[in-house]
């Protein structure tokens, strides 16, 4: 018996589909997708600002907390037929002496809050004159750049006096100086006196900025002759090893702390650049206003 191999005829079908789910996408578009942008609204606390708008009632209103709260208690003593004079087994006396201890925190209170007010700080029109100096050996890019940097801070910053001492030499004085004794004259910088001083030397010790937020309250003042009277601040920036900037401003405290991180990358540009030059003509005057 031979053996066979029977195959199964399996009927083709052109027309036949294959069994593929059918999947429907719904994308689904905004009816407002028009309508215009409606930004945030800030949020305002109410009760902040109307504290900030009423600061003389808020500040003396204790007193009159502590003056009604008074009157009440002997008003409430006289009109319950009490003795007027306290009584330690009274509970009535006991109530009305911790009340009126109370009253008299509350007045006083308020009379601190009147006294201690914080000081508004404002700028201050330097007292001085303008004045416009920068040394003639410099190349005109260096003096460019030096313009750039004191209309850029000028522009920007509460700084009104600029002054840079490189290699023992005042290269530039410009904005707002003292007044020599000479009138209508800038008091000129002695770079030599200066450089002896215990601002410079403590500058140049740490190689690190040093911000004098408040002029007033330091006593190497007497260092800067050169600034005007009632400048209000000072940052001493090192030039590298061999210079400053001395930077006045009007206000106190009113360099923020981008302004002296800004104003120490100022003072490494400008030593990458004086860096390449030795200075030995002494100062003459470009330009005075």
């Amino acid at each position: 018996m031979e053996a066979g191999t029977v195959l199964h005829a399996i009927p083709w079908n052109p027309k036949r589909k294959a069994p593929f789910h059918n999947f429907r996408c719904f994308v689904r578009a905004s009816s407002n997708s028009q309508a215009p942008y409606r930004r945030p609204k800030p949020y305002r606390n109410l009760v902040a600002d109307w504290v900030s708008n009423n600061d003389d009632t808020v500040r003396s209103s204790p007193i009159f907390v502590g003056g009604a709260s008074l009157l009440a208690v002997l008003f409430n003593r006289a009109a319950s037929g009490i003795a007027p004079v306290a009584d330690a087994s009274s509970s009535q006396s006991r109530a009305d002496l911790l009340t009126l201890g109370l009253a008299v925190t509350n007045v006083l209170a308020g009379l601190v809050w009147l006294t201690i007010r914080p000081k508004s700080i404002s700028a201050v029109n330097p007292q001085g004159v303008e004045c416009r100096v920068i040394s003639s050996s410099l190349p005109d890019f260096v003096v460019s750049e030096l313009l750039w940097v004191w209309e850029s801070l000028s522009a920007v910053t509460c700084c009104r006096s600029l002054v840079a001492v490189y290699d023992g030499i005042c290269i530039l004085q410009i904005g707002v100086a003292a007044e020599s004794p000479n009138e209508g004259e800038a008091l000129a910088v002695d770079a030599a006196k200066l450089m002896q001083g215990s601002l410079y030397q403590a500058v140049m010790k740490s190689g690190a900025q040093s911000y004098l937020a408040n002029l007033s309250l330091y006593p190497g003042r007497s260092e800067l002759p050169f600034l005007p009277k009632n400048t209000q601040a000072v940052i001493l920036q090192p030039l590298g090893e061999k210079g400053i900037a001395i930077i006045g401003g009007d206000t106190i405290r009113g360099f923020t702390t981008s302004d002296q991180a800004w104003i120490s990358f100022i003072g490494e540009k400008l030593d990458a650049t004086l860096g390449k030059y030795v200075i030995n003509i002494p100062l003459a005057v470009q330009d005075r206003v």
